[in-house]
């Protein structure tokens, strides 16, 4: 990743700028990181990848859940229903 300070980019700005387009450009202050410059196409891209391993992550902790839960199906939902239901008229 190409570097230039907040001074450097002052007087060079276009050379900054056309280093952008091809990959992101680190800015630093005072010798620190401080901001990236980069293309919107880039930067489109980061987002869509950074949603596609949300939604993994997000997936992979849904199927976790299902394996971990103590779900009973329909069928058996339903019969313990009827027989709760039997006891209360017996009652």
């Amino acid at each position: 990743m190409q570097q230039f300070s907040i001074t450097e980019i002052q007087n060079i700005h276009s050379e900054v700028l056309n280093q952008a387009a091809v990959e992101p450009v680190l800015l630093t202050e005072e010798s620190q990181p401080s901001y990236v410059i980069m293309s919107v196409e880039n930067y489109e891209q980061l987002m869509n990848r950074l949603t596609q391993l949300e939604d993994l992550i997000l997936g992979q902790q849904a199927q976790t859940a299902l394996a971990n839960s103590r779900m009973v199906g329909t069928e058996t939902f339903t019969a313990e229903l009827k027989r709760l239901a039997a006891l209360d008229e017996h009652s």
